[in-house]
C-alpha cells in the first residue's frame, strides 16, 4: 500500500482544513508590435474560452484570439474547515 496524504489540520485535535486552488486567467499580455520593435497590448482584460471543456477551442480566447498562455495567470487558495466539532475526534468512544 502506498502512502497516503491526510488533509492538513489547524491543531492537533482541531477541525480539518482543506484548500482549493481556484485558477483564472486576466488580461492579454501578447505583444502585438514586436516584430516591428515597439509595445502594443490589445486590451483584452480577461480570458474567455471560446469552446467547450477538452476541445481545442477551449484554449483559445474569444475576445482577442489569443491562446490562453498570454493571459496572465492568476491563482487564489481558499480553505474551508470541516464543519466537524473538535470534540469529536478527541475524545475515545466506549
Amino acid at each position: 500500500m502506498g502512502l497516503q496524504q491526510e488533509p492538513h489540520k489547524a491543531a492537533s485535535n482541531g477541525p480539518v482544513v482543506r484548500t482549493e486552488r481556484v485558477v483564472r486567467y486576466k488580461e492579454c499580455r501578447k505583444n502585438h508590435a514586436a516584430s516591428v520593435g515597439g509595445y502594443a497590448v490589445d486590451g483584452c482584460r480577461e480570458f474567455m474560452a471560446s469552446g467547450e471543456e477538452g476541445t481545442s477551442d477551449a484554449l483559445r480566447c474569444a475576445a482577442c484570439g489569443c491562446h490562453r498562455s498570454f493571459h496572465r495567470r492568476e491563482v487564489e487558495t481558499v480553505a474551508a474547515a470541516c464543519g466537524c466539532s473538535s470534540d469529536d475526534h478527541s475524545t475515545p468512544r466506549r
